[in-house]
């Protein structure tokens, strides 16, 4: 044990005072820092200027002109900007002359969207049609406007029709609704915002997000460092101090302490910064042993695996085919996270819950999106990721004692299956 937690202490030491894990520490929230910067700069297109639209629009009910023209002003006023033009449309004789010249514009480049409103539009049967010819990507942000603005256009003469009082009508229809979360204690209520409900949503996959990161990210640097150390002939070194399941077990248990470091870090920033944001982020008390117990597992499993494919390959890119599959199966909880977050006692859940790579990450998403869990299926995932998890690193280690000490080509499956065979 002794000679382990020495391997494990060289393994965090040499690690955490390189400038690269510094540099990975950082990274990461830089980086989330800078896209949700960028991302608001990107959403924000309103003050951005962008050239003219040219839009045709032929009313064969003849009654919407006024409406059109205040629809587009007031669009106008609002954004200086980004103009849409309305152009006249000759007068033609008939309805498919009228709407064969606005196509014809389309294609000679003269307008950049061509809008043809049925004559009986304002009686509720008839239709609006929007052509385009070769739209062009920055066109499509403005389809849905300008359909907006007719819509309302439309909108407001049949008001106009039949009397009615828009503002009226309005607030016919306005409810006003307070979505009211009450404490434990008597008078301890809070009104919630929409706010609160996207950080509902989120907090189960950024711990889902956390945990995929810890195993998967940290993770592969075991096999980094059983690459290096077998190409510099270091592990020989090693092995002559130490055995070849106390090497490993070090490094393992080294990495561990590594990894949580680095959550534990990237963790405690993100609350910080999410409640200097003023968002109200609120995390169980119970899930921070949760957290640890899924996560201590998942690595374990993970990184035995990672030990397994570094100890049979001698550089990087051999070991790509065979993380593939292993890669793969962790990124299904990301690609499933919101249908388990909406229905966290479905039959997908549960029985994702149960996949050994899959059960850090889909335990902590049910966990955490507040389902009330059976408290026996809780210790029955955690007991099938324990025996997932010894029966790696008994495999493992099979195939480190010989794998660890070969060169050269890369063994075949029956011959790994050999090593796994002898005692």
């Amino acid at each position: 044990m002794y000679k382990i937690l020495k391997v494990a202490q060289r393994e965090y030491a040499e690690t955490v005072k390189t400038k690269a894990f510094i540099l990975s520490i950082l990274a990461l929230p830089v980086m989330v820092v800078a896209v949700i910067f960028f991302a608001g700069l990107l959403a924000d297109t309103r003050g951005s200027a962008r050239p003219p639209i040219k839009v045709t629009v032929t009313d064969l009910s003849q009654e919407l002109s006024d409406e059109i023209n205040t629809s587009f002003e007031k669009y106008h006023d609002r954004n200086p900007k980004r103009q849409i033009l309305l152009q006249e449309l000759d007068e033609p004789n008939g309805a498919d002359a009228a709407e064969a010249q606005g196509k014809n514009k389309l294609r000679q480049g003269q307008t950049d969207v061509y809008v043809l409103l049925d004559e009986s539009i304002v009686e509720g049967s008839g239709k609006m049609r929007l052509y385009t010819y070769k739209p062009k990507p920055a066109h499509d942000e403005m389809l849905g406007t300008i359909e907006y603005l007719l819509r309302e256009a439309v909108v407001n003469r049949r008001y106009e029709l039949h009397q009615l009082d828009r503002e009226s009508l309005a607030k016919l229809r306005n409810v006003p609704t307070d979505r009211v979360e009450i404490g434990s204690a008597g008078d301890t209520e809070r009104v919630q915002s929409k706010a609160d409900a996207i950080t509902r949503m989120m907090v189960p996959f950024f711990f889902m997000y956390l945990l995929f990161l810890g195993i998967v990210g940290t993770g592969q640097q075991m096999l980094s460092s059983i690459i290096d150390e077998k190409s510099s002939r270091v592990i020989e070194v090693l092995l002559s101090a130490v055995s070849p399941f106390q090497l490993m077990a070090g490094k393992i248990v080294g990495q561990v302490g590594i990894s949580l470091t680095v959550v534990s870090l990237w963790g405690s920033g993100a609350y910080l910064a999410a409640r200097s944001r003023g968002l109200n982020v609120e995390i169980p008390p119970e899930m921070a042993p949760y957290f640890a117990v899924y996560f201590i597992l998942g690595f374990l499993l993970f990184s035995s695996i990672m030990v397994g494919i570094g100890s049979i390959c001698n550089t990087i890119k051999e070991t790509q085919s065979l993380m593939m599959p292993v890669i793969l199966t962790c990124v299904v909880p990301m690609v499933a996270w919101m249908n388990v977050v909406r229905h966290p006692d479905g039959m997908m859940a549960k029985v994702l819950s149960f996949i050994p790579p899959m059960t850090p990450m889909v335990m902590i998403l049910r966990l955490s999106a507040g389902s009330d869990i059976w408290i026996g299926e809780v210790l029955a995932s955690v007991l099938v990721l324990a025996a997932a998890a010894l029966a790696a690193i008994w495999l493992t280690a099979k195939v480190f004692r010989t794998g660890i000490l070969m060169y050269g080509k890369r063994p075949g499956v029956r011959e790994v299956v050999r090593w796994l065979g002898q005692k």
